[in-house]
């Protein structure tokens, strides 16, 4: 209970021994002196020795426990030449088992189960040690202590080893969370580049071209510029496989099964929101004059996969809301705006080539671009996500 989160939880162990031992010192201080007859001083002394070690035994049971057994064994002994111990409990009186069997429960949700053997063990030596010397008359309880002992000791030790697996399950389950959140990031990431190369091998290829035809649409040209030309052509298309080799890397497994197709941009945004439409989404698109060629490749897929991964959460989860795409630019950043109301109804989700990461795979790509991503739910239980990725400025070097 030392992890407990109130104040409260974490003081109540040390509260329930004091309580014990309040109640244990004047009753064992009571019962040596009037039942037992043992002398005023001795009673008094076993009964502080007998009890206040419980105190200790919250944060160090074992110790506790031996400075108990070692009064009790002591206490036994010394009832062994008290006036009226025929006919009463030894060598452990009823105020010993009570305060060892309280200390029994704090060493078993601490210690190992190898001390707790250990405990039961001289406990049940002690026990058969003094029972050599036991007095006349008496009512021997060393079988009564020893197996209720151990059966205080085996239920708290059940409960400590229940408590530990919870713990390992939790952070077990915390570790696996961290690791799924990385594995969905990597993924995302690994995503985003395999569709970027797609857009770099597009202008790879364009430069290769025309460093190629450069000598046949410009007749005339000095032999040493043909030659620039051949190996600025030759540079490229060493670039060109240097980057279908590293998609192979990335694609891995799933390159023989890839769909070689053009990557989408602001100019299908159309498309996209008349198929949630016809789904039952009601979808408003506002898309400025232009802004489909005013961003560059990179910052015009991303803006699109945005809109596509945000129209594909309104789906999941809030079906039927009315959702507003509006998407704007300026001659330095292109914005892009979704904002949905609380959803209404069930709809058919009719979104299924996202990436089902979320707001992972809208930061990966805004952050990639050197933009900038504000989501958060509105008042009215809607939500709003917001991108602004800079058109002509170049993005700064991810950290």
């Amino acid at each position: 209970m030392a992890q407990a989160p109130e104040a409260w939880q974490r003081m109540l162990p040390y509260a329930v021994t004091a309580m014990c031992v309040l109640t244990l010192m004047p009753v064992t201080i009571a019962v040596l002196t009037n039942d037992y007859k043992a002398g005023g001083g001795w009673a008094g002394a076993l009964g502080v020795a007998q009890t206040l070690p419980l105190l200790l035994a919250v944060t160090r049971p074992v110790p506790a426990w031996g400075m108990v057994l070692v009064a009790d064994v002591v206490g036994a002994a010394v009832l062994t030449q008290a006036d009226r111990v025929a006919g009463h409990a030894w060598p452990w009186t009823p105020m010993v088992i009570i305060g060892y069997l309280v200390l029994m429960a704090c060493l078993g949700l601490r210690e190992s189960i190898r001390t707790l053997v250990g405990v039961w063990l001289a406990t049940g030596v002690a026990g058969a040690l003094l029972s050599a010397f036991q007095p006349d008359g008496a009512t021997n309880t060393v079988a009564l202590l020893f197996v209720l002992a151990g059966v205080v000791l085996a239920l708290t030790g059940a409960l400590r080893g229940l408590g530990d697996a919870r713990q390992e399950i939790a952070e077990q389950e915390s570790i696996s969370e961290a690791e799924r959140s990385r594995r969905t990031l990597l993924e995302e990431r690994a995503r985003i580049a395999r569709e970027l190369h797609d857009v770099v091998a597009h202008h790879m290829s364009v430069i290769t071209v025309q460093a190629d035809s450069a000598p046949y649409r410009l007749p005339g040209m000095a032999e040493p510029v043909r030659e620039e030309f051949a190996a600025i052509a030759s540079s490229a298309r060493e670039s060109l496989g240097e980057m279908r080799r590293l998609l192979t890397v990335l694609r891995g497994d799933e390159a023989n099964g890839a769909v070689r197709t053009p990557q989408p941009g602001l100019g299908r945004l159309q498309q996209l929101v008349e198929a949630t439409v016809r789904a039952g989404q009601p979808v408003e698109l506002a898309l400025a004059a232009g802004a489909a060629g005013a961003a560059p490749p990179a910052v015009d897929l991303s803006a699109y996969r945005i809109v596509q991964e945000a129209l594909a959460n309104v789906v999941r989860h809030a079906p039927g809301a009315p959702t507003r795409v509006s998407v704007t630019f300026d001659e330095e950043e292109l914005l892009v705006l979704v904002v949905n109301g609380p959803a209404r109804d069930a709809v058919v989700a009719v979104e299924t080539s996202g990436t089902g990461h979320g707001l992972v795979g809208m930061r990966e790509r805004v952050r990639l671009t050197g933009g900038t991503l504000d989501t958060g739910p509105l008042p009215d239980g809607g939500f709003r996500v917001a991108a602004r990725m800079p058109i002509n400025t170049a993005p700064e070097e991810p950290s």
